[in-house]
């Protein structure tokens, strides 16, 4: 298994956490980025990420995985796959998470929920409840980065949680920006970056 630090420079070998001056979603400003897709774009360095997951849930008998749309899908397969599990994700219907597609999880199913990058917890928690609802029994969760410090709340005991890195994420107002100050220019967070 790879530690903290070797996983913080694949993702900065593919580009996944980027340095610079982000306009972020929220409208607050950070340093850095985490374009999840530029390493998830590597199925080599994707199966090596899944696989760390995996090793470190194995042997607690997960029968499926699950993540939410879109980077959810991808870690929920590949860690499946390693596994020799079912895979499932999530989406929203009528902005609602739901199982769609046929999927479903029985009363008593083991899952484990997969997840690329945690901010706030509000998507994990939304595929929690998911799982509650139809009386699954979650194992763990999985996550690459956790950006939250911690902070987040998925509903479940923090023992279940296993981030691969955590990332502390600095975000400023934009009146109290120090790279605004610098004049350094803003770039707008997401796929913007790669024009």
């Amino acid at each position: 298994m790879m530690n903290e630090e070797e996983v913080k420079t694949l993702l900065k070998k593919t580009r996944a956490i980027l340095e610079g001056h982000f306009l972020l979603t929220s409208g607050l400003h950070s340093s850095l980025y985490v374009e999840k897709f530029n390493v998830l774009q590597h199925p080599e360095y994707t199966e090596q990420l899944c696989r760390d997951i995996a090793e470190y849930f194995q042997g607690r008998g997960i029968q499926t995985v699950i993540g939410p749309a879109t980077g959810g899908i991808i870690l929920s397969q590949v860690t499946a796959r390693i596994l020799g599990v079912r895979s499932i994700f999530t989406e929203r219907e009528n902005g609602v998470m739901a199982l769609r597609r046929g999927f479903h999880i029985d009363p008593g199913e083991k899952v484990l929920i997969v997840e690329d990058i945690v901010t706030t917890g509000g998507s994990i928690k939304e595929v929690v409840n998911v799982v509650n609802r139809a009386e699954g029994d979650i194992v763990g969760i999985g996550l690459l980065v956790d950006r939250s410090g911690g902070q987040a709340d998925f509903g479940v005991p923090k023992n279940k949680v296993h981030p691969l890195l955590h990332l502390e994420v600095p975000t400023y107002k934009p009146e109290e920006c120090p790279l605004c100050k610098k004049h350094i220019p803003l770039t707008e967070r997401g796929s913007h970056h790669l024009k």
